[in-house]
């Protein structure tokens, strides 16, 4: 039965254009005051390292914003729909895992290649240019399947609550997020990550609330139980404890979690776009910046679909549900309905309106950091490595936008090609660990054990694949007799692909170390990688390229007091994700699922209540603490445009010599004295800031 749309085209080509050109603005604007109050000049390695200064609060934002795909909405609720309670803590604890364990590679990164620009760069550095190019490959696929996933999931939603055709949507999603990524690089990503993160989470809240305490179609923890008991007696769960919704015994839930833990791992560590954000971050803040985001992220899918997911089954009987009086055919809920129906029926029109607006930030901002990935693999690890190795800071910039319009544009047809095919997002989440995975561990080797020697690097990604699509293929054709997308969708099959793509590396490294010996390498190398020359931008703008972050010559004893801290966080990283890995995958769910534990009505409603106050932890770490980290720059840039739009010029860097004091030339008695924007006394230019 097809649904009808809550909301007319307008609103799908409203958000999409108008939001998205809102959001475009904005960055180009705040770009231009960065450039123009705190000398961020948009220099290459601006654009793809932000200055290697961001700060802890907008890392764990951005980790939060990367990572909230439309997967991350959708595909959770999907699983809370099909599995109960047991789906969002599965899919949440299966991908937080992989975030916790990077912040140890991340600073693995960071001590053993300061300069890098992508991971590849480390792979180009440690075992030449057959190694380089294997891992480019999976590397791209990586960035392939991701935004896939983002533009199909997106345009999906966008379709199905507004009636604008898929296809435009998969055009017009990536415009905006092109234009803005262009003027401001991954500092743009960045602010527009912990916009987009903020308005999430206030969304989430407001569904929270809705769903457990005052909304008039459900409005407590007790009445959802309640309907997810006679769920449970109309339609039991297969594989589930008695049937129930409410137990973490959950067989295909548990095959989901293995996939899940799986398929996250090679879109984490395979994925450039985490580690610009480790190289982006600085050195002391990179460590608490990850495991800040690791564990807000975890509250961000387990409270969305242990709300929406569940109030999609219990509302499934109620007339205000947009398939009743018949439950969600199969074809709806691979596509990741459940999550915007449920909120079309706990809120109506305002409840569409609020899900467009979620899946909208969740595909826009995850897209601007695979933009940025694949563009600074293109720009480095193509480009300078193999094309013009002595290319100006200028040409580099060149390149790097023209990859992100290039990659933006053949994304478009790519999804819409996989619309025309009948690939959904479910099909396509479960699939990417098959594909990409088997590159996970010869890659985090790479960092972390000096004995792996080339071959082993390169031969044990593209012999894993094979295996795990063999293996794949030969269990859906013996499970289901046929080879097509529902059953090379089923979990069966994905989960062999995934779990002989993960693991079968383990052997094929171990007979090529066999062969080939144990390599001895020294990290020296790695060290050896250096930053763009840029001095023809900073010559251009009239800029000191010293005074442009990241660009300051670096002494001996700063390098050494901070390779004394990445020591140390190294330390502290390694020692976190064991722990945080043991709690969230075994010492939590495991005696719960072991045990076949029905919840009990209190016991809901405690789980319910331990969500949204982590939500609201979340909501302190990625939302308010970025405000108070960068309180002084917020305040010294608000009051520098309030006095540029008095004629009062109030940058520092004009005038180094002067002091400055509420718009006024020391030891003057008015401003009249100072000097316009962009000269000194004598009018000439003042060769710092160019106008």
């Amino acid at each position: 039965m097809a649904v009808a749309p809550p909301l007319n085209v307008g609103w799908g080509y409203g958000v999409v254009l108008g939001i998205g050109a809102l959001f475009a603005l904005g960055m180009i604007f705040v770009t231009w005051s960065l450039k123009r109050y705190n000398n961020e000049l948009q220099t290459s390695e601006m654009f793809s390292t932000a200055g290697r200064s961001v700060k802890s609060g907008l890392v764990a934002s951005a980790v939060v914003s990367s990572w909230t795909w439309a997967a991350t909405l959708l595909q959770s609720s999907t699983v809370a729909y099909k599995y109960g309670v047991s789906g969002p803590f599965w899919y949440a604890s299966g991908a937080t895992v992989q975030i916790l364990l990077f912040s140890a590679l991340a600073i693995e990164l960071k001590k053993k290649a300061p300069n890098a620009h992508t991971f590849l760069e480390i792979i180009k550095a440690r075992y030449g240019t057959f190694t380089h190019a294997i891992f480019i490959t999976f590397g791209l696929m990586t960035n392939i399947l991701v935004t896939a996933m983002l533009l199909t999931g997106g345009a999906d939603v966008v379709a199905a609550l507004t009636g604008m055709p898929t296809q435009a949507g998969c055009f017009l999603l990536p415009i905006f997020v092109a234009i803005y990524t262009m003027f401001g690089g991954i500092k743009a990503t960045f602010l527009t990550d912990w916009v987009h993160t903020v308005i999430l989470i206030i969304i989430i809240f407001v569904f929270a609330f809705t769903t457990y305490a005052n909304g008039h179609m459900l409005g407590s923890p007790g009445a959802v139980y309640d309907l997810l008991v006679k769920a449970a007696a109309a339609h039991p769960v297969s594989g589930n404890a008695e049937g129930s919704y409410l137990t973490m015994r959950s067989k295909e839930g548990a095959i989901f979690f293995v996939i899940n833990l799986i398929g996250n791992f090679g879109t984490v560590f395979m994925d450039n776009g985490y580690y610009n954000k480790a190289i982006a971050a600085h050195p002391v803040h990179a460590l608490p910046g990850y495991i800040m985001g690791g564990l807000s992220w975890f509250a961000i899918p387990w409270l969305c679909a242990t709300t929406l997911g569940l109030a999609a089954i219990a509302l499934e009987s109620n007339p205000a549900f947009p398939t009743y009086p018949l439950r969600m055919s199969d074809a709806e809920v691979t596509a990741g309905l459940a999550l915007p129906y449920a909120s079309i029926a706990l809120l109506g029109a305002p409840g569409a309106v609020c899900t467009l607006l979620i899946i909208f930030m969740a595909v826009t901002s995850a897209t601007s950091a695979e933009l940025i990935a694949v563009s600074s693999v293109f720009t480095y690890d193509v480009y300078q490595t193999y094309i013009h190795p002595l290319a100006s800071g200028r040409r580099l910039i060149y390149m790097s936008h023209s990859a992100v319009v290039c990659f933006s544009v053949v994304m478009a047809c790519f999804s819409m090609g996989l619309y025309y095919g009948g690939i959904g997002i479910s099909w396509l989440y479960l699939f990417m660990g098959v594909i990409i995975s088997s590159a996970v561990i010869p890659s985090s080797l790479s960092l972390l054990w000096s004995g792996q020697n080339k071959w082993a690097a390169s031969l044990s990604p593209p012999l894993g694949t094979a295996s795990g699509i063999i293996t794949w293929l030969v269990t859906a054709k013996t499970t289901c007799g046929t080879i097509d997308v529902t059953c090379t969708g089923s979990n069966d099959p994905m989960l062999a692909g995934n779990v002989v793509a993960l693991l079968s590396p383990i052997m094929y490294i171990g007979i090529f170390t066999l062969i080939f010996g144990v390599d001895k390498y020294d990290w020296v190398s790695m060290q050896e990688i250096r930053k763009a020359d840029d001095h023809d931008l900073a010559d251009a703008a009239n800029v000191d390229l010293e005074l442009v972050p990241g660009e300051a010559t670096v002494s001996a004893t700063e390098e050494e007091a901070e390779q004394k801290a990445l020591a140390r966080a190294s330390k502290i990283a390694k020692t976190m994700t064991v722990l945080m890995a043991l709690a969230l995958l075994v010492l939590w769910p495991f005696p719960m699922y072991g045990t076949g534990y029905i919840f009990s009505k209190p016991f809901f409603t405690g789980w319910v209540v331990v969500g949204i106050i982590w939500l609201f932890g979340s909501l302190f770490c990625v939302g308010l603490f970025p405000l108070y980290e960068g309180r002084v720059a917020l305040y010294e840039t608000m009051r520098a445009i309030i006095l540029d739009i008095r004629g009062q010029h109030p940058s520092k860097f004009h005038r180094p010599e002067a002091t400055y004091i509420e718009g006024k030339e020391e030891g003057s008695n008015d401003g009249a004295d100072t000097p316009p924007m962009g000269k000194d006394i004598d009018g000439e230019k003042t060769g710092v800031v160019a106008q």
